[in-house]
C-alpha cells in the first residue's frame, strides 16, 4: 500500500544516534518493500535492524536464510543502503557469510552508531560465537570481523547460545557503547524440555573506547519466566531501561540499571504493552519522547507504534502501522525527523518481506 507523503519538514532535536527530531506538519505515512522472500537468492530474510548514520545514510540489515524459514542452516548477513531517507534502496550487500553453501548461520544484526562516524555492528555466528565488525564509509566496506566470544565468561552463567540484539544498540551519553544479548543454558531443540525461568536471560555487552575491547555487564535476574530479546535507551536521568520479551507473560517486561549496565533491577511487566511473546524496539525520539514498536496482539500481527513522554512509564498515544501479520521491528529516525520501522510482515504470514515504514510523529498522534 502506497500513501502520500507531505513535504513539510521537522525540527530537528538531537540527543542519540544521528540528529534525531520530531516531525511536525500533516500526518504523513509511506511504506517500501526493502527484502522479498524468494527474490535475489534468498528463500526468506528476517531478523531487521536499522541505523542512520552520522551523513544521514539509512543501513537496513537481516538475515537472508538461503533455504527455508528456520533459524539454523545457510544464513548469511545482508545489508541494503539508502541515501534518500528510506524511499529507495540499494542493491543488497553481503556482509558477512561462512562455508559457501554449508550450513553455518551468521546472524543476530545488532548496529551501533557511534557519535565519530564510526557504524558498529555486532553478530554470531551459529548462536554460540560473538564477533565485531565496523565501517568507516557509511557501509560501504566492512573490517575483517574481530571474535570476542571469551568476554561472555564474564556472565558466570552456563552459555550454550547467545544472541546479540536483534534490533539496534546505542551509544550512552558518557559514549559508552551499548549492545543488548541473551543467552541460553540449552540448544535450540531442548529449549523446552526442562523450562526454568533461568533458561534464557538478558544483559548487554558494552565497550569504553569505540568497539576495540568489549565486556560484559551481569544479566537481568531470572524473576520472569525466560527473558530475552532485549532492546535499551538511556532515560533523562542517564540510567538506562530494557525492554524484554518473555515467555508467554502476554506483555513486555522491564528492567533499569543506573551504572551503564553493570547491574539490572528485578524484571517487572509492562501491563500497557501487550506482547505475542516476540521481539521488539524502543527508541529515543526527542529529549522527551520515546517511541515503541511490536506486534501488539496474541499473535504476530497488528504492527503497533506507540509514544510515550515520560521516559517509556506511560504510552498514552498508539497507532496501527500494519494490522496484517507483522513480526520483529527496528526504529530510527532520519535527519529531517522522520521516523523509520524496518518490520518483517505478509499477506500470509509474517515473514514473507522486511518493510520499511517511514512515518511521522504527527501521523501517531493522528489516531483515526
Amino acid at each position: 500500500m502506497t500513501f502520500k507523503r507531505s513535504s513539510m519538514l521537522a525540527m530537528i532535536a538531537g540527543l542519540v544516534l544521528s540528529a534525531i527530531g520530531c516531525s511536525n506538519g500533516k500526518p504523513t505515512l509511506s511504506r517500501v518493500d526493502v527484502y522479498v522472500g524468494g527474490q535475489d537468492g534468498y528463500h526468506t530474510y528476517r531478523i531487521p535492524a536499522i541505523v542512520v548514520t552520522v551523513k544521514g545514510t539509512l543501513l537496513a540489515f537481516c538475515e537472508g536464510r538461503k533455504n527455508s524459514v528456520h533459524d539454523y542452516g545457510n544464513i548469511d548477513l545482508l545489508l541494503k543502503r539508502s541515501k534518500n531517507g528510506g524511499l529507495a534502496w540499494s542493491q543488497q550487500i553481503v556482509v558477512h557469510e561462512q562455508g559457501g553453501d554449508a550450513e553455518i548461520t551468521i546472524g543476530n544484526p545488532c548496529p551501533i552508531v557511534d557519535r565519530q562516524g564510526i557504524v558498529h555492528l555486532l553478530f554470531t555466528r551459529n548462536n554460540q560465537r560473538l564477533f565485531h565488525t565496523r565501517s568507516t564509509d557509511d557501509g560501504h566496506t566492512w573490517s575483517k570481523p574481530i571474535e570476542h566470544t571469551g568476554i561472555l565468561a564474564g556472565f558466570a552463567y552456563p552459555l550454550v547460545r547467545v544472541a546479540t540484539g536483534p534490533g539496534h544498540g546505542i551509544q550512552m551519553r558518557s559514549g559508552r557503547l551499548i549492545a543488548p544479548v541473551w543467552v541460553c543454558d540449552r540448544p535450540l531443540p531442548d529449549v523446552n524440555k526442562e523450562p526454568t525461568y533461568a533458561r534464557y536471560q538478558a544483559g548487554v555487552i558494552y565497550s569504553d573506547d569505540r568497539g576495540v575491547t568489549w565486556h560484559a555487564g551481569t544479566l537481568v535476574p531470572p524473576a520472569l519466566d525466560r527473558l530475552n530479546e532485549n532492546t535499551v535507551f538511556q532515560r533523562a536521568d542517564g540510567s538506562l531501561s530494557m525492554n524484554l520479551r518473555g515467555r508467554k507473560h502476554g506483555v513486555r517486561v522491564v528492567s533499569e540499571s543506573a551504572d551503564g549496565g553493570q547491574t539490572w533491577t528485578t524484571p517487572v511487566p509492562d501491563p500497557n504493552l501487550p506482547c505475542p511473546t516476540c521481539q521488539a524496539s524502543i527508541l529515543r525520539l526527542s529529549p522527551r519522547e520515546v517511541i515503541f514498536s511490536n506486534p501488539a496482539s496474541d499473535t504476530r500481527a497488528n504492527l503497533t507504534i506507540r509514544l510515550s513522554r515520560d521516559d517509556a512509564r506511560t504510552w498514552p498515544h498508539s497507532r496501527v502501522l500494519d494490522p496484517e501479520p507483522s513480526g520483529y521491528s527496528d526504529l530510527a529516525v532520519t535527519r529531517d525527523g522522520h521516523i523509520l520501522c524496518l518490520y518483517e510482515c505478509g499477506e500470509r504470514a509474517y515473514h514473507q518481506k522486511i518493510a520499511v515504514a517511514r512515518f511521522n510523529r504527527a501521523w501517531i498522534m493522528t489516531n483515526p
